[in-house]
């Protein structure tokens, strides 16, 4: 089933595994995947002396394996055939049971996960050609790994449809514990660990506190702009503390950018990793999976505590903490997210082939979301709030030229409605005339913009009415030592390259 390459690539991979390992199968010979099930497996399993394959049959309608170290189950289930994006979270699986892996966390994050009170049973439903499932699937494996009360089945939604019906699943990746939604979507380690100790609490520990990480200058968030500040600095020659949900930030999501002068085209991922691999190149400290809970900004010596009790410090932070997708905030959108409401047309858009969906926004984001969801849906309608759209005159002429495609500016989106399982309709206002209607529709993808991560620092920087935080020419904020750059600041143009040289400018005057 895998090509001669493909094979060549993954013995490379496998070449220095240290423990055997089984790939534990259970599967109906009648299903239709059957065949395919087990020449993926077996052909994964060619590729080093210590993979085995053990085979189950039932008459149920199985198509699954647990991946087995030692004559040990690590907590690891696939529940289909994890090609395509999830091929990756596979050989990471196999990988991190060996201890081998590049993205096990770091000893502090790893006892936060030994301490979640379990039991825990998780499964994520996915798309394998969904960008977003892999880093979920994977951070989801890694718990399961460190944590024996922890499991993981990652669950293809296309193989076991019926299973994804019954529980309304129209966005992915869906994450289910213990049978209840937990999450939907894209999500870090980081973020994914703290929904769970919210959800099940954390062992306590009579451990000592733990101690202080003080350096020359902190760097809150690992997008362009955070990388840019931490590189800048440790050139300097300053002890440096990069703090970060995950390197690469908002830029990982981005299918391809265009527009950083002298890269004609790379797509989000790569321009992660090669800010990963830059920063590597100097004495950063970086500490990934972080979720800043307190900051404390007003005395010479600044501190920021993140999940788990971490504190670091520093005479001068740097916050390039970026944006995230913004919400409509009405009544019944929070209800249906996941089951009508979406936001990321390019994983979620194929469970609503054939149907009617509403693109909520007129930007270059919105507009380019309708034009990919008429080839998918029967129709899509576009709201835009403002009275003209807002997207580049070709991606509008585009949209209206395609005849599944409606327009409608100055339209207000009031409410979400459902039946209690899923998104029926939404309710709009026309702000020309005032007039109200119900408008039925199978799902929307919510499209209007960025809001600056800024919570943690609302009550102790000056922000503006939109939250982003307020700065002068020198990227400085209202408290002096304390810099901003990048989507989290009042900068008026959110680009790639804007964010990467503010930071020069606020290392200029840190000295």
């Amino acid at each position: 089933m895998l090509d001669h390459d493909i094979l060549t690539q993954v013995r490379e991979v496998f070449l220095h595994l240290s423990f055997s390992y089984i790939f534990r199968a259970t599967y109906s010979p009648r299903h239709e995947a059957a065949e395919d099930f087990r020449s993926f497996l077996e052909d994964v399993a060619s590729c080093s002396d210590i993979l085995s394959c053990q085979w189950v049959e039932t008459e149920e309608d199985k198509l699954a394996f647990t991946l087995v170290k030692e004559g040990k189950d690590t907590g690891i289930v696939f529940r289909g055939i994890p090609n395509g994006h999830e091929f990756t979270s596979l050989l990471l699986a196999v990988l991190n049971a060996d201890g081998k892996g590049k993205n096990l966390p770091d000893e502090a994050v790893a006892q936060r996960i030994r301490d979640l009170v379990g039991p825990v049973r998780l499964q994520t439903y996915v798309s394998l050609t969904c960008t977003n499932c892999q880093d979920v699937v994977q951070a989801l494996n890694i718990i399961a790994l460190l944590n024996p009360d922890v499991t993981h089945t990652m669950v293809d939604g296309a193989v076991f449809p019926d299973e994804a019906e019954a529980l309304h699943i129209q966005a992915v990746p869906s994450v289910y514990a213990n049978g209840q939604w937990l999450h939907v979507g894209k999500g870090s380690l980081g973020e994914l660990l703290q929904k769970l100790e919210d959800l099940q609490g954390s062992r306590a520990r009579n451990a000592e506190p733990l101690p202080l990480k003080e350096y020359d200058v902190l760097v809150l968030g690992g997008g362009p702009a955070g990388a840019s500040a931490a590189i800048y600095s440790a050139r300097k020659g300053l002890r440096v503390a990069l703090v970060a949900e995950r390197v690469g930030g908002q830029v990982k999501e981005t299918v391809g950018i265009e527009n950083l002068i002298s890269v004609p085209f790379i797509t989000g991922a790569q321009l992660a990793d090669a800010l990963r691999t830059h920063l590597d190149r100097y004495p950063i400290d970086i500490f990934e999976n972080r979720n800043i809970e307190r900051a404390d900004l007003k005395d010479k010596q600044k501190t920021i505590t993140v999940s788990g009790g971490e504190v670091f410090a520093a005479p001068a932070v740097i916050i390039a903490t970026g944006a995230s997708w913004r919400r409509l905030n009405v009544e019944g959108e929070g209800e249906y997210i996941g089951r009508g409401v979406a936001f990321c047309p390019h994983c979620d858009g194929t469970f609503y082939k054939g149907k009617h969906v509403a693109v909520i926004g007129g930007g270059n984001s919105g507009i380019e979301a309708a034009i990919d969801l008429a080839g998918i849906c029967r129709q899509v309608t576009v709201f835009e709030f403002a009275d003209t759209l807002r997207a580049d005159e070709v991606l509008q002429q585009k949209a209206k030229s395609l005849p599944n495609v409606e327009i409608f500016t100055a339209a207000q989106t009031l409410k979400v409605e459902g039946d209690g399982t899923r998104l029926t309709a939404i309710d709009v206002k026309d702000r020309r005339t005032g007039g109200t209607r119900t408008v039925p529709l199978d799902g929307i993808f919510v499209q209007i913009g960025l809001t600056a991560n800024s919570r943690s620092f609302r009550d102790v920087l000056e922000l503006t009415s939109t939250g982003e935080i307020k700065t002068d020419t020198f990227c400085c904020t209202s408290v002096p030592g304390v810099y901003a750059a990048g989507d989290v600041s009042d900068v008026p143009y959110k680009q790639i390259i804007i964010a990467m040289g503010e930071d020069t400018v606020s290392l200029s005057v840190s000295d």
